[in-house]
């Protein structure tokens, strides 16, 4: 699976996509297929503040629970609500489907996050392959 090269992502397996001040937030493909088939994600509300590297949700599988972190820091400022009806959505497309948006606290944050280069090789370190 190709990670988008514009996409920041986490060791946690989270990805951000930011246009100005703002990040667009979601799992990774890979995160999605560990996963399984999702049932449920677990969403802030719009105005919470999230903190780099802090829990802000959770996705939940027929395998297991798994939380969700915080990319960045910053503000919510929108949740994708299509997720509540279709969490299958992630499944389907995990590149493409984002979770949450949130306007940057500090985008020098962004510079300690991995390239799409740098997290395919941190996810065959980790899976072996």
């Amino acid at each position: 699976m190709a990670y988008p090269a514009n996409y920041k992502y986490t060791k946690e397996h989270e990805w951000i996509s930011v246009e100005g001040t703002t990040g667009t937030v979601g799992i990774t493909d890979y995160a999605q297929s560990s996963l399984g088939d999702i049932v449920f994600v677990e969403l802030p509300k719009v105005g919470d503040v999230l903190e780099a590297g802090k829990t802000f949700g959770s996705v939940e599988s027929v395998k297991a629970v798994s939380d969700l972190y915080a990319p960045v820091s910053g503000t919510v400022t929108a949740i994708n609500e299509e997720l509540k009806d279709a969490p299958e959505r992630v499944n389907a497309d995990a590149n493409a489907t984002w979770m949450l948006k949130l306007e940057l606290k500090d985008a020098t944050e962004l510079d300690k996050l991995l390239s799409a280069a740098d997290y395919e090789k941190f996810v065959s370190e980790e899976t072996g392959h």
